[in-house]
């Protein structure tokens, strides 16, 4: 499955934790955003690293899936490209 995921975390040191953690997982396509693609043990093994990190009080974390019909439907303008690979290999 195809993941797009987001955050907002005021802690530098706890953001920066996210950010390294998700980059195991997938491609960092702008500040705050990835995307990656995953299968079920691999999104939960993600979770794993991430949530600990999350002050659900002050951060904010977002994850979009998106089907195979809907990844296509992609526009990206300027530089990076979506995500190609099947599965993420770390």
């Amino acid at each position: 499955m195809f993941f797009v995921i987001s955050y907002d975390i005021k802690n530098d040191k706890k953001r920066t934790k996210v950010c390294n953690a998700l980059k195991d997982f997938g491609n960092h396509v702008q500040y705050s955003v990835f995307e990656c693609e995953l299968k079920e043990k691999d999104y939960s093994k993600m979770l794993s690293k991430i949530l600990p990190l999350i002050d659900k009080n002050n951060d904010s974390l977002r994850i979009y899936s998106l089907c195979g019909a809907c990844k296509k439907k992609i526009t990206v303008y300027g530089v990076n490209n979506v995500l190609e690979e099947d599965i993420l290999i770390f």
